[in-house]
């Protein structure tokens, strides 16, 4: 292999490696907001996530009883063990706001999330 040729070799690896790199870049992760249940309530409450993006929440039950996490307006239904742990992906979501509830405790467990 001549010396050009090599330099051409050399040349289409740093493209490659560059353009695999870049990708890596512009792929930035889901935001994440993490809700607990303790008590039969959601905390916090209200969650700000941006809006035109997906989002992942994470959602922990502190209790010693199951809950379902429901919301019509996220079309999300989610059952989570005591003491257990689930991801929930919404979105990408128009600014708006979108309530969401405990199914099994729908009068204290309420929350809503603004998406802006």
């Amino acid at each position: 292999m001549n010396s050009s040729s090599k330099r051409k070799a050399i040349t289409a690896v740093v493209i490659a490696a560059g353009c695999l790199m870049a990708g890596g870049v512009v792929q930035a992760a889901d935001p994440e907001v993490s809700l607990v249940i303790k008590e039969h309530q959601f905390d916090p409450t209200e969650i700000k996530v941006p809006a035109n993006q997906r989002v992942k929440l994470n959602v922990h039950n502190q209790d010693s009883t199951p809950e379902e996490f429901e919301s019509h307006s996220l079309n999300r239904e989610k059952l989570i063990p005591p003491g257990g742990k689930v991801v929930i992906f919404v979105g990408p979501l128009k600014p708006g706001r979108y309530d969401f509830f405990g199914d099994f405790n729908p009068a204290t467990a309420k929350g809503v999330l603004v998406a802006e």
